[in-house]
C-alpha cells in the first residue's frame, strides 16, 4: 500500500500494523493503521470474530439476555515516542466455498472499516443499538471473551464502511 509512513514500530494483536500520515487539503493527522485479515467459510461471511485487543470501541450487546459492555483494549489515540496516532482498524475476510473435500474456491472479500471507539454513541451506544453478536467463545469453560462484528449492522449505520470485492467478471462499485 502506497502510504507516507512514519518510522514507528506499532505492537498489537494485529496482522498488518503502520504508522503513516493521512493527508486532507487541510490538514495532516499521524494515524495508526491496524489490518487484520480472516478467512472463513462461505457460510461464515457476515461477521468477523474479533478479541478486545482489536478494537478502541467498548463492545456493548446482549449475550444469552443479559446486557454485555466490555471494554476494547485498543486506545483511541496511540501515544509514542513520535508522537499522536489515531486508531483506524480495517478486517479484511477471504470468504471461500468448498468445491471438494480440500478444495477450495475464493467467492468474495468483505472490508469493514471498524469504527474508532470516539464514535461509540454513534455506532454502538447501548446493548440493543448495536454492531456486535456473540462471539466464538465458551465463558462457562474459561475461554477468552471474543464477539463478533455483524457487517450489516455496521453497514446500516454507514453503508461505506463495508464493502464486499466479488471476484472477477464481476465489477466491484464502491458503496457510500
Amino acid at each position: 500500500m502506497g502510504v507516507s509512513k512514519i518510522d514507528e514500530r506499532l505492537f498489537g494483536k494485529i496482522d498488518y500494523k503502520r504508522a503513516r500520515y493521512v493527508f486532507h487539503p487541510d490538514y495532516a493527522v499521524r494515524q495508526a493503521l491496524f489490518v487484520d485479515s480472516k478467512a472463513e467459510a462461505f457460510s461464515g461471511r457476515a461477521t468477523a470474530t474479533l478479541r478486545t485487543a482489536q478494537t478502541s470501541m467498548r463492545i456493548r450487546h446482549v449475550r444469552s439476555g443479559r446486557n454485555i459492555d466490555e471494554t476494547g483494549k485498543l486506545p483511541t489515540v496511540l501515544e509514542t515516542s513520535a508522537g499522536k496516532f489515531l486508531i483506524t482498524t480495517i478486517f479484511v475476510k477471504y470468504n471461500y466455498r468448498g468445491l471438494a473435500p480440500g478444495k477450495y474456491e475464493l467467492a468474495d472479500i468483505t472490508v469493514a472499516a471498524l469504527p474508532n471507539g470516539m464514535l461509540q454513541e454513534v455506532y454502538n451506544p447501548t446493548a440493543d443499538a448495536t454492531i456486535w453478536r456473540a462471539g466464538r467463545n465458551a465463558p462457562t469453560r474459561g475461554e477468552p471473551f471474543r464477539v463478533r462484528l455483524v457487517f450489516r449492522l455496521l453497514e446500516q449505520k454507514k453503508g461505506w464502511r463495508v464493502q464486499t470485492i466479488p471476484r472477477p467478471p464481476e465489477r466491484f462499485t464502491w458503496k457510500d
